[in-house]
């Protein structure tokens, strides 16, 4: 019967010690020192950049329509299909305009042909009215016959002014029925890709109310990036700031242009203020279509093979502020001879994670991110049995 309670002596000290040594060494247990999370200073490139989301579009096109109404006998042309400026790219029935012209010109040649009626018949008015001039100079005729002889001519030269007018008018009609009639052959007003085609051959078009669209046609060389900044960024934007962006598509190819313009007329989504801000760039390759999406960095600054240190290590400097126009003064702690020491010093350009270091600290020193480590918060053993995270299993 002593044999059992001997053991049970023995065993209750070493228990003890395992329980012991079992919370001191397990990670996350209040052994750990506790020493702060640290970072060097390294060295590379970083930038300040206001991104936006923006959507291509062609830096020249235009919507080819047609100003006058018919059927759209044929479309001479095809999505993706290059043209030059002056090609035909469509017909419209012109059965109705030229009959138009057609009258016009019989019109025109029924006047003329009246005018010269009317010339003759005033020169031969003229001759008696300068014979009767004559007679009744010798008084062989009477004031009565020479007063009808006078006002032949002038009612033959008035008549000879309404035709004139008539012939004017009728021109003027026939010109814009000639140009009508022009309109229904519909030519390239300029180079470029057939990026759409709104109307179909065969389809009647009334341009009556408005002009409708058949085409646009857009010069792809060179496309505009649109982009939307919002109110609270739109102020670091610069015209001629260096941006890039890239596309769904080609998410590693980065395509640089300068910004060229920010509109100064707001556009409000879901009660946020944006404003469009546009920039160029090339298109070689033909690669960018309109509508594409872009992820756009407008970049603000920037600073190449520099001195950077986490922006999480920095701490408002006390009475610092800024230096000039593009550095601040922060302070850091720096861990120097196994002691944390805290340093005041001056950044450039900064981005939401790293920072440029002017003046204060030099590539490898190993600056403070973070007092405790993630895995350095003690957890308590759950039960006595030693089952949980915080303690030994026995």
């Amino acid at each position: 019967m002593q044999r059992p309670v001997r053991l049970a002596l023995y065993s209750a000290p070493v228990i003890a010690v395992a329980l012991v040594a079992g919370w001191l060494l397990w990670p996350g247990s209040g052994g750990n020192t506790g020493q702060p999370v640290t970072t060097k200073v390294t060295v590379g490139d970083v930038e300040d950049t206001v991104s936006a989301v923006g959507v291509l579009q062609p830096l020249d096109y235009v919507d080819v329509g047609t100003q006058v109404s018919g059927q759209l006998q044929k479309l001479m042309v095809q999505p993706g299909d290059k043209v030059e400026k002056g090609k035909q790219l469509a017909q419209i029935d012109a059965t109705v305009y030229q009959a138009r012209v057609s009258a016009d010109e019989a019109q025109l040649m029924s006047l003329k042909a009246q005018l010269a009626d009317k010339e003759a018949a005033k020169v031969l008015a003229d001759q008696q009215l300068r014979r009767q001039r004559e007679l009744l100079t010798a008084k062989a005729t009477s004031q009565d016959a020479f007063d009808v002889a006078e006002a032949a001519v002038k009612s033959a030269g008035a008549q000879i002014d309404m035709i004139k007018a008539q012939i004017q008018q009728t021109e003027s009609t026939l010109k814009g029925d000639q140009a009508n009639l022009s309109y229904t052959s519909i030519y390239a007003p300029m180079g470029g890709s057939i990026v759409s085609i709104s109307a179909k051959q065969g389809q009647t078009l009334n341009a009556n109310q408005s002009a409708p669209i058949i085409l646009r046609i857009a010069d792809l060389d060179t496309m505009t990036v649109w982009t939307q900044v919002s109110e609270a960024d739109v102020n670091k934007l610069k015209v001629g700031m260096p941006a890039y962006f890239t596309t769904l598509g080609q998410p590693d190819r980065r395509r640089e242009g300068k910004l060229k313009q920010v509109m100064q007329t707001p556009q409000v989504v879901n009660n946020v203020v944006l404003y469009d801000s546009l920039f160029d760039v090339a298109n070689p390759d033909l690669d960018l279509l309109p509508q594409m999406s872009a992820q756009v960095f407008f970049v603000a600054g920037s600073a190449k093979k520099v001195p950077l240190v986490p922006v999480a290590a920095l701490r408002p400097a006390r009475g610092g502020g800024t230096t000039d126009d593009s550095s601040k003064r922060y302070r850091v702690r720096v861990m120097e001879n196994g002691a944390v020491v805290e340093r005041t010093i001056v950044v450039g350009v900064m981005s939401r994670v790293m920072a440029e270091v002017k003046s204060g600290l030099k590539p490898g020193d190993e600056v403070v991110v973070s007092d405790t480590p993630p895995t350095a918060r003690p957890t308590k053993p759950q039960g006595g049995g030693g089952g949980g995270r915080g303690g030994p299993k026995l």
